[in-house]
């Protein structure tokens, strides 16, 4: 990736090796929900490692929207919705999506390197944003207000996000096979 300056910054990690963080086969549950959590947004970051905007902007399966950065500025609404918006009650817009634009996250056709880094930025502010607020949290028994669901926990949360991220890192394994062929992590 080349920054604005035409100098190398890589806002993904880089290709090769696994450098996610381990997943504790024996912690109490909240460590246990924030390592997989943490692991699988380390997975997305890691399918994105080492293309170009053109490449993360790619729409590799049939008529889909689906991109991997579509899938990033997805990943960062997401975020913001649950924790900033249902559990600290936050009265803020949605970042990429409006009324008119529902899955404006996805549309990404022209990407360029401005708006990987944008995207970026945002859904690392919007990560360090939930992992300060899930650190400062009693416990899991905090409850948001989801206008779908009622009354959520944060553990609900907690769970919702690995799942969010468990399909999307599926979708991100089929995208990034399509783009250059590459499989694994």
């Amino acid at each position: 990736m080349v920054n604005d300056d035409g100098m190398s910054s890589p806002l993904f990690v880089q290709s090769g090796g696994d450098s996610r963080a381990k997943r504790p086969s024996q912690a109490d549950e909240r460590t246990t929900l924030v390592a997989f959590l943490r692991w699988h947004r380390q997975t997305l970051e890691h399918k994105c490692a080492g293309l170009e905007p053109k490449q993360l902007a790619e729409r590799a399966v049939g008529r889909s929207a689906l991109s991997l950065l579509g899938l990033v500025r997805h990943a960062a609404e997401s975020e913001r919705f649950w924790f900033r918006r249902v559990m600290a009650g936050q009265e803020l817009p949605p970042l990429f999506s409006s009324p008119t634009a529902p899955d404006g996250a996805f549309d990404v056709a022209s990407a360029d390197a401005q708006m990987v880094a944008q995207a970026w930025r945002t859904w690392q502010a919007e990560i360090a944003f939930a992992d300060r607020f899930v650190d400062a949290a009693p416990d899991l028994e905090l409850t948001g207000h989801e206008p779908g669901e009622g009354p959520v926990s944060l553990r609900w949360v907690l769970m919702h996000m690995v799942e969010e991220y468990a399909r999307h890192n599926g979708h991100a394994d089929l995208l990034r096979e399509q783009i250059d062929g590459a499989v694994g992590l």
